[in-house]
């Protein structure tokens, strides 16, 4: 049994550690910096950020949620995201999910993949407060767009990015949402949600419910009306295959889509450095590009930041991005995820 007072004293410790973290956040130096960081070839990338831990806490089972204070910080829009520099110098995408209106703090959550590529173990079992971290952005590849009614699906953590959308809505939207997970102790923000939604909200936990229906969620879903969906690949594959007719669907993946047939080889010329490579079948353009420019930018290794975008001058281009509008795609790609379908590409590199 702790001695009469102790928990106070604990608690009132941490109130104080809390308190000199914040201290050191209005003291420091280190914000706000620049935008963008010119590189040395390709396009320029968010100017990093050092920012500091000044809370870690469980969300829901496997999920942490972590505040991250400066000052006088770059502005966002819901659906954007942070690119997260890990101490290993592993680079990862996370959702901001706090208040777009504070410009003294950033909040995103992660999810514990145990069999992932690393990123959420690292900042599940080595990030505490008090650490000193670069991020990169805000950047926005799903904005909420203007819309007659909305109909939101999110599974799992990919209620991060719908969240703030949820919280931006003005009194008397037309919007509901189906909230999908394994348990209803791991979907992180619940409570919140069901406040926010009321009896517009459809709860589906995996080990009660079976898997979400969406085409049971859009049978009366009226014509131009927005569909947001953030989820693994079962989830998004079913609501694009649901999508009723004269809806517009916004789409953010855990993941790239995966793609049929295996991939082939092809030659790859960097006309302004004078050189031709070859960017074998196991392999990305990003790679390639890299062993010739290092210093070639790059963050997500996924499709989805838009870190890597290259012009292309000639060649048929095989797009596996979740980032590029259609007008972007006819002379640009992504270079960690997109491949040629014809036996040659020219980049402006």
């Amino acid at each position: 049994m702790p001695k009469p007072g102790t928990v106070a004293l604990v608690a009132g410790a941490a109130l104080l550690t809390r308190r000199a973290l914040r201290r050191r956040v209005r003291a420091s130096p280190l914000w706000p910096l620049p935008a963008l960081d010119p590189p040395l070839s390709g396009r320029p990338r968010p100017r990093a950020l050092r920012l500091l831990l000044t809370a870690r806490e469980t969300v829901a089972e496997g999920v942490v949620q972590l505040r991250l204070e400066g000052a006088d910080l770059p502005r966002w829009e819901p659906g954007a995201h942070l690119d997260l520099v890990l101490p290993s110098g592993l680079v990862r995408q996370y959702s901001l999910c706090g208040d777009p209106g504070d410009t003294s703090s950033y909040t995103v959550a992660v999810r514990l993949v145990p069999d992932g590529r690393g990123g959420s173990r690292e900042v599940h079992e080595q990030l505490a407060e008090g650490m000193e971290l670069e991020v990169r952005g805000p950047r926005n590849g799903f904005p909420l767009a203007g819309a007659s009614s909305y109909v939101f699906v999110a599974g799992g953590i990919g209620i991060t990015p719908i969240l703030p959308m949820l919280r931006s809505l003005p009194d008397g939207t037309d919007w509901r949402l189906l909230y999908g997970g394994r348990t209803r102790a791991s979907m992180p923000y619940l409570e919140e949600v069901r406040q926010l939604a009321g009896n517009r909200l459809t709860v589906v936990a995996g080990d009660e419910d079976g898997r979400p229906d969406p085409a049971a969620l859009f049978a009366d879903t009226a014509a131009g009306a927005a569909v947001y969906c953030c989820g693994p690949e079962g989830l998004t594959a079913a609501v694009e295959e649901a999508l009723p007719a004269g809806t517009a669907l916004h789409l953010e993946r855990f993941a790239p889509r995966a793609t049929a047939g295996g991939d082939t080889g092809f030659e790859l010329e960097l006309r302004r450095s004078g050189r031709t490579l070859t960017v074998p079948a196991g392999s990305t353009v990003l790679a390639a590009v890299r062993r010739e420019l290092p210093d070639t930018a790059y963050s997500c290794e996924q499709g989805f930041c838009g870190t890597c975008r290259q012009r292309v001058l000639e060649g048929e281009i095989d797009h596996r991005d979740e980032l590029l509008t259609d007008a972007e795609r006819e002379d640009s790609m992504l270079i960690c995820v997109s491949r040629a379908r014809s036996d040659r590409l020219v980049l402006d590199m």
